[in-house]
């Protein structure tokens, strides 16, 4: 066989996409906040786009601002988008493979350097996360019930930046029309969350849950944080006499003292009790099915100013003039089209959650299901990436509160009776349940958690039960043990 250079011709399939359509399945994974400056950015950089009114205003005037549909053009088919009733879903296999940049970019934003680039979902990350987003996240495990959830919730949202209830209880109760004793009972929900020492209503509250949960709230140290007042003073010898302890003792307490954080809730960013707008709502509908709809209020609000373009265009004289503003109109009827298209995306994914899970919207965390990306994308025929960028920052409000779309994602757990695999959240309830109800006298250890647990028709490991009882912030059975002795001694 002969070696030598020579020329071939092979011919092969690929997806090419544009950066538009790179833009417009970015989108998906940004938030509501992320959105609304995206837009901002937008109307700055193309003198086509501007603010129309909210949707469910201009639908009780009687007349809608132009949609997608109504902005439409050959030239966006022509760019790859496609129909405009579809959900948008793409491969990510196209994404990383398209060196081609494309006939166009993204809006003038793109070419002059604006803040219009927005990262990919593995860049982003989950960011800074709010005390009271933080917080949000736990008490769905430590809930017992949904009206304690709701009033945990409720006082999540009168947390001070740095953790402290900031509102009377009695106040609480009349706001809510319900009892003292079960908002005093959400409140210790709360305190049970991680940071240790939110929730508190004073500073000696705050070291006290402290204290607490380092096993170290004896008597001694009950009476230094309840004279915190001496502490500020500096009257240690009078402190070390109240608590009846020699100085070695003494110096010990006021290290440990040293070391709580009188305001847990600082570590995180300042968003504190900024509160979660939904995406979509959720409602029971007459025939006992569900009634999903998309939050109007969070729908994004733009329009094509045609007059404005005519105008433009008799005032363009020049080829270069008429290519810029014909840029500008595609740009903007792009960006109409990709953002209806996210909306839909965003319904049809929320609308299988729902089918999915219908039992926890009926019955509560006990009936919770295992779900995974691949079993939703599989069965509305999306990818499993389209469905993890959809999930992201995405809120789903119902009847039982309001929660994140990646809520309802959770892992399997065998069943004992075979009757097939249980959601994770289902079995830390259930674990949260039983150490609530066990005997001051008689604290379950793990093996017998893992018996009480497979009579109920779970089969999991020691270790399993374990990881679960410390991930809702359970103490082992000797803290729980030498916790409720220092109670009984109160």
């Amino acid at each position: 066989m002969a070696l030598g250079p020579r020329l071939d011709l092979r011919q092969s399939q690929s997806l090419v996409m544009t950066p538009q359509l790179q833009q417009a399945i970015k989108l998906l994974a940004l938030s509501n906040l992320e959105i609304e400056a995206f837009i901002g950015d937008a109307l700055e950089s193309n003198p086509l786009l501007e603010a129309g009114e909210t949707r469910d205003r201009a639908a009780e005037e009687g007349e809608m601002p132009s949609t997608a549909e109504e902005s439409s053009t050959d030239s966006l088919l022509e760019n790859g988008l496609g129909e405009g009733d579809r959900p948008l879903d793409v491969s990510p296999e196209a994404l990383h493979g398209d060196k081609n940049p494309g006939d166009a970019e993204w809006g003038s934003a793109a070419s002059s350097g604006g803040s219009i680039d927005v990262m990919s979902i593995d860049e982003r990350g989950e960011g800074d996360i709010t005390l009271a987003q933080h917080l949000e996240e736990q008490v769905g495990t430590v809930a017992t019930t949904p009206k304690e959830m709701f009033i945990a919730r409720h006082l999540i949202g009168q947390l001070d930046e740095a953790g402290y209830v900031a509102t009377d209880l009695r106040e609480i109760t009349r706001e809510l029309n319900v009892e003292l004793a079960q908002v005093e009972s959400a409140l210790v929900v709360i305190q049970s969350c991680d940071p240790t020492g939110v929730g508190a209503r004073t500073l000696s509250e705050c070291l006290a849950l402290q204290a607490r949960e380092a096993d170290r709230h004896d008597p001694c140290m009950a009476r230094l944080i309840e004279n915190l007042d001496l502490v500020a003073k500096g009257s240690f010898a009078q402190l070390r006499r109240m608590c009846d302890v020699d100085d070695e003792d003494f110096a010990d307490m006021l290290n440990e003292l040293r070391g709580y954080d009188p305001k847990p809730g600082l570590r995180f960013s300042s968003g504190g009790g900024e509160s979660v707008v939904p995406d979509v709502l959720i409602k029971q509908a007459d025939d006992d099915g569900w009634d999903i709809s998309l939050n109007q209020a969070t729908l994004p609000r733009l329009v094509v100013n045609r007059s404005y373009y005519v105008e433009l265009r008799e005032g363009c004289q020049d080829k270069e003039s008429k290519a810029w503003l014909g840029e500008k109109l595609t740009d903007a009827n792009w960006l109409l089209k990709a953002l209806d298209q996210r909306q839909k995306t965003i319904l049809k994914v929320a609308a299988e959650i729902v089918k999915r899970q219908d039992g926890f919207f009926r019955q509560g965390v006990s009936a919770l299901k295992p779900l995974t990306l691949k079993v939703v994308a599989d069965e509305i025929e999306m990818h499993e990436s389209t469905v993890s960028r959809v999930t992201s920052n995405k809120y789903l409000h119902c009847d039982r509160g309001t929660y994140e779309l990646k809520y309802f994602f959770t892992s399997g757990v065998g069943s004992s009776d075979g009757g097939g695999d249980v959601s994770a959240e289902t079995v830390k309830a259930e674990i949260r349940n039983l150490v609530d109800g066990e005997d001051p006298k008689k604290i379950l250890s793990d093996d017998k958690l893992v018996e009480l647990l497979k009579d109920k028709g779970f089969d999991l490991a020691r270790r399993t039960v374990a990881k679960y009882r410390e991930a809702i912030g359970i103490g082992s059975s000797v803290q729980r043990r030498r916790q409720k002795k220092l109670e009984g001694m109160r």
